[in-house]
């Protein structure tokens, strides 16, 4: 009898532990899924920011750079861009047109000087920049978190708990071809 109750006690506790190991890996995935939608979710703040600014820097704009709708409209149709949603690389996208609108205005804007001495632009590009650096820093910690998510999902005995779970790999916060290609800035519609 003596053997038989040290037999159930082993086994006891080889269930409590392996129970207890399970619950901690579940919980590991857990936490690293909900910290990828954290990640995303600060990126998804300063995108809205940046979104309700760019009304105001477009209508400071607008009365200096008459002669520049072009530049103006696509600033405004990248902005719209966002009210369309999506996923990551959507909104990738949406971003990359949206950085590639306002770097054009910015420079030209350069070719302005009362535009240039106007404090609200000067306050607005400031906080437009600010912004996409702040986007910038939350791309790369977001992508650190999908990257320990997407490892240990695919990782034995993770897999196992993963596959249960139905967690697939996340997408990558990614820079677009358009992103990775130099601005062009067409100088010819200046004013002199």
């Amino acid at each position: 009898m003596h053997a038989g109750l040290i037999f159930l006690l082993v086994l006891g506790i080889l269930v409590v532990g392996t129970i207890a190991y399970l619950v901690t890996l579940y919980n590991g995935l857990v936490d690293l899924n909900k910290s990828t939608d954290r990640a995303w979710s600060n990126i998804d703040v300063l995108l809205k920011q940046r979104y309700d600014e760019i009304p105001k820097l477009v209508k400071t704009v607008e009365g200096y750079m008459a002669h520049e709708k072009q530049t103006l409209q696509s600033v405004i149709e990248a902005r719209n861009a966002f009210a369309h949603g999506g996923g990551v690389e959507a909104l990738a996208n949406a971003d990359a047109k949206l950085q590639g609108a306002l770097a054009r205005l910015f420079a030209l804007a350069e070719s302005y000087p009362e535009l240039k001495a106007d404090s609200s632009f000067r306050h607005l590009q400031e906080r437009v920049s600010t912004l996409a650096d702040q986007i910038a820093d939350r791309r790369e910690f977001y992508n650190h978190a999908v990257n320990r998510y997407n490892v240990r999902i695919e990782q034995i005995p993770d897999l196992f708990i993963a596959r249960f779970l139905s967690y697939r790999d996340k997408v990558y916060f990614r820079a677009t071809e358009q992103e990775r290609q130099d601005v062009e800035i067409e100088f010819s519609n200046l004013r002199s």
